[in-house]
């Protein structure tokens, strides 16, 4: 496991936007960053609807907001810049220990949440981490995530990745191995129209053009050995 604390080599500057709508906070804040030798913070915001503007006018690489802040809140800045600049890169900030919050920062694309109270500990590893498309969790949204999804399977709820049903997946892995509909429809005792039904089903859901595709998700999903 890398050393997060420690820059990349050859790293290029990574450029923050920075909002939170306390200004001591702010500047607390910016001292940790600004001493990484590849890390700058370019604009700073003290609200959700001023960090939307600087987005516009700065050309930051990631930007870290408080959660709670005036005029939009950093999970309302967070959507609104999701769509405006989607390869910037969202680190919320908070003093919240809060499983909904957290949750509601993950939906609204940040990639990290970190707690104001660690910060100082945290935040440089994180603003790397994010950089490199790593999420970045402290200890208690880890227990979050492993508890969430415990109680989803618990309840027999499917997890977010499990889009398609059994019946759909073995006509899936059927099709990948090569199988044509009549030979699919005699291994699972079904009509050749019924698998035809379940092979538009997973083009459409899918969103895939034809055998090809269905094969590559089939390899990427483990289904089939490429």
């Amino acid at each position: 496991m890398p050393d997060t604390a420690t820059p990349p080599a050859e790293s290029s500057t990574i450029r923050i936007l920075l909002a939170d709508d306390h200004a001591l906070v702010r500047r607390g804040v910016r001292l940790i960053l600004d001493q990484q030798p590849d890390l700058e913070v370019v604009a700073e915001a003290g609200d959700g609807a001023e960090a939307i503007e600087l987005a516009r006018t700065h050309d930051a690489d990631l930007a870290v907001l408080d959660i709670a802040m005036p005029r939009l809140t950093g999970l309302q800045a967070a959507r609104e810049l999701a769509a405006l600049r989607p390869g910037l890169r969202i680190l919320m900030l908070t003093m919240h220990d809060n499983e909904q919050y957290f949750f509601q920062a993950l939906k609204a694309g940040a990639s990290g949440y970190v707690l104001k109270s660690v910060a100082d500990r945290d935040l440089v590893a994180a603003c790397r981490a994010a950089m490199r498309d790593e999420p970045f969790l402290y200890p208690g949204a880890v227990a979050a995530l492993i508890r969430n999804y415990l109680d989803r399977a618990r309840h027999g709820e499917e997890a977010p990745d499990q889009i398609l049903t059994p019946r759909e997946e073995e006509v899936l892995k059927l099709v990948a191995e090569g199988h044509s509909s009549k030979e699919i429809a005699d291994l699972l005792f079904i009509s050749v129209k019924t698998v035809q039904r379940h092979r538009a089903n997973l083009l459409q859901k899918l969103g895939l053009r034809d055998r090809l595709d269905l094969t590559r998700y089939a390899i990427r999903a483990g289904l089939i050995e490429p």
